[in-house]
């Protein structure tokens, strides 16, 4: 696909209509860009540097732990949840705390609900550090909207306890209901945050700058970026063997045993810019929403395509027969059926070998396809062989 590059260059002017000049330009350009239509062709001119090191890859090793707890919301307006586990909750609660309640007594509260906390833990996060958490109401309560968690461990896989959660519950969405049994509902009123809701108490444990050697894991493994990594890597650090690609994923970086020289190197590294491989050829289709998105390098061999569609409507009448007056016969209901086909003109359009994303886009937008209607030219390119891409359907 060709793209045609102008260069506009302005001269600054000191009494302000060079500004005014560079943003009506802008502004014109964004219109251009984006007011333009639905289906985007190309893409704009990147920049000269290719991507940066952390934006393409991270290191192994250094990743976030999840948390899951279990606790309670207390304080709501009515909205909570009478489910056995969550009153043999909060007897659980009250006797720890002192409460004494008799076996007899049936705890059946309206403002309380059992939920389940989780978040995640980042890398390097230290005791002390506050963590945002999420609340999910477990059992029929209906809204947190109001209320607060109270004091809950947050564990990790291993069954260690690595934060502590307790604080207000924020609610995007909230629910009404009428005696008469009517209800609404906007957004999720049983889903909750709460920012800054756990303070980390133990630190995950960590390798990084004990190994020696550093791996960057690419986010889209392919063998051009992780070779063109390794290059740009030991092009910066002075042309030794300090960087070795290991498959399409993995390029691995000797790094100094300190970790106060680390830190110091993964800071330069992190930096270094690589220009990385183009996406393979890949057609994505979501069958849900008609979105279909052609990357770049989609070509098509020579085809013929003739697209059309065939509707058949089919509508019973029924028709009364009256007898004649005086006359022995007897009124009789006739059925009667209406068939009638209507077969839209198929517009044939052919595909020349090696022909591009632009072309193909062209040509079905010249015979007014629809989404649904690509969508079945894709697929049957794909059965006939001659669409070079993978045909993915989401």
């Amino acid at each position: 696909m060709s793209c045609v590059r102008k260069t506009v260059l302005l001269r600054a002017s000191h009494d302000g209509r060079g500004r005014d000049l560079r943003g009506r330009l802008a502004r014109r350009l964004a219109y251009l860009v984006f007011g333009a239509g639905t289906i985007v062709v190309g893409a704009l001119p990147g920049s000269a540097h290719g991507s940066r090191v952390k934006d393409i890859a991270g290191i192994q090793g250094v990743r976030g732990n999840p948390l899951i707890g279990y606790g309670l919301v207390v304080g709501l307006d009515g909205t909570g949840g009478k489910s056995q586990f969550t009153t043999q909750s909060l007897r659980n609660m009250l006797t720890r705390l002192g409460v004494r309640i008799p076996a007899n007594t049936n705890l059946s509260p309206k403002n309380v609900a059992a939920v389940a906390l989780h978040t995640t833990l980042p890398p390097f996060a230290k005791p002390g550090q506050t963590i945002d958490v999420t609340a999910s109401t477990l059992g029929d309560a209906k809204s947190l909207r109001g209320g607060t968690l109270l004091l809950s461990p947050l564990k990790a896989v291993n069954g260690q306890v690595y934060a502590l959660a307790q604080g207000n519950v924020i609610v995007s969405g909230f629910g009404a209901a009428t005696r008469d049994g009517n209800s609404i509902s906007v957004n999720v009123p049983t889903v909750g945050r709460i920012p800054n809701g756990a303070t980390v108490e133990r630190a995950a444990p960590t390798v990084f700058g004990h190994q020696g050697e550093l791996v960057f894991n690419l986010h889209a493994p392919d063998f051009t970026t992780a070779q063109r990594m390794a290059v740009a890597i030991n092009s910066k650090l002075g042309g030794g063997q300090v960087a070795r690609p290991l498959d399409a994923t993995s390029v691995a970086v000797r790094a100094p045993r300190d970790p106060a020289q680390a830190v110091a190197f993964v800071s330069e590294l992190e930096n270094i810019e690589v220009e990385a491989a183009d996406a393979p050829a890949r057609v994505i289709i979501n069958s849900r929403t008609g979105t279909v998105i052609i990357g770049q390098h989609v070509t098509v061999t020579a085809a013929a395509v003739a697209h059309g569609s065939l509707s058949v409507t089919i509508s019973n009448v029924t028709d009364v027969s009256q007898p004649a007056p005086l006359s022995q016969g007897q009124t009789t209901v006739v059925p009667r059926s209406d068939i009638q086909v209507n077969e839209q003109k198929a517009r044939a359009f052919v595909f020349k070998p090696g022909i591009a994303l632009n072309d193909i886009v062209r040509a079905v937008n010249r015979v007014g396809a629809t989404p649904s209607d690509l969508v079945a030219i894709l697929e049957a390119l794909r059965a006939a062989g001659a669409l070079r891409a993978e045909l993915v359907v989401i």
